[in-house]
C-alpha cells in the first residue's frame, strides 16, 4: 500500500559510521508509504555510511542539524545502527536531548541493531522491553531494560529490532505503526 503515511514527517537521526542498509531500507519503506523523511545529524553536508561497520558504503546528504531540530516538527524518529554511529550520537548532548524529548512526547521511536545505545544514554530504557544487537544487550540490561531475542519488539511507542536480517519485519512494523494499524500503544511485542 502506498500513501498511508501522507503528511507524516519522520526524523532519521544518524552520524558518520551509520550502517547503510539500516538507514536506507527503513527510509525507502517510509518514503514509499508517503512519509517525508529528513536526515538529522551532528554536522551539515554528508555523513559517511558503512557496510558491516568496516567497509565504506557511500554517503547520505544531511537535511538538518539535530541541535536545530524540534520534536514538534516530526511524527516519528528512526535510530539506525552500526557501532560508530550511535557511539557518536550518545556523546552529543543535542542528540541525546532530542531522543529523550521524543520518548517523553510518546511519539514512535524505531531503533535497530546498535541504535539503542543512544536510547540508553538518554536514560529511557529502564522498565522497557526491547531487543538489539547481541553485543549491547548487557548494557541495556544494566540500564534496567528487559531484553529479548526477537526480530521486532514493540513496547509502547518504542520499536526495536536486532540486526539487518530483521529489516523486512522492522520496516513493515514501522509503517504499520505510523499508519495506525500496528500494535496498540502499551502492548509489548
Amino acid at each position: 500500500m502506498t500513501g498511508e503515511l501522507n503528511g507524516r514527517r519522520v526524523a532519521i537521526l544518524a552520524a558518520d559510521g551509520v550502517e547503510r542498509v539500516e538507514l536506507e531500507q527503513p527510509r525507502q519503506a517510509l518514503d514509499r508509504a508517503g512519509a517525508r523523511t529528513e536526515l538529522l545529524s551532528l554536522h551539515d553536508g554528508q555523513i559517511q555510511a558503512r557496510d558491516n561497520d568496516l567497509d565504506a558504503a557511500g554517503t547520505f546528504d544531511v537535511d538538518a542539524l539535530v541541535r536545530s531540530a524540534s520534536v514538534d516538527d516530526y511524527d516519528a524518529l528512526l535510530l539506525p545502527g552500526g557501532t560508530v554511529n550511535p557511539d557518536k550520537l550518545r556523546v552529543d548532548e543535542a542528540a541525546v536531548t532530542f531522543v529523550r524529548a521524543f520518548m517523553a512526547a510518546d511519539k514512535p521511536v524505531a531503533s535497530i541493531c546498535h541504535g539503542p545505545w543512544t536510547l540508553l544514554e538518554a536514560g529511557v530504557v529502564s522498565g522497557r522491553t526491547l531487543t538489539s544487537f547481541p553485543s549491547i544487550r548487557t548494557d541495556l540490561r544494566n540500564a534496567g531494560a528487559t531484553v529479548v531475542d526477537e526480530e521486532v519488539v514493540i513496547d509502547g511507542n518504542l520499536i526495536t529490532s536486532r540486526s539487518p536480517d530483521d529489516l523486512p519485519a522492522f520496516c513493515r512494523t514501522i509503517v504499520q505503526t505510523l499508519a495506525g494499524v500496528g500494535a496498540a500503544a502499551g502492548d509489548a511485542r
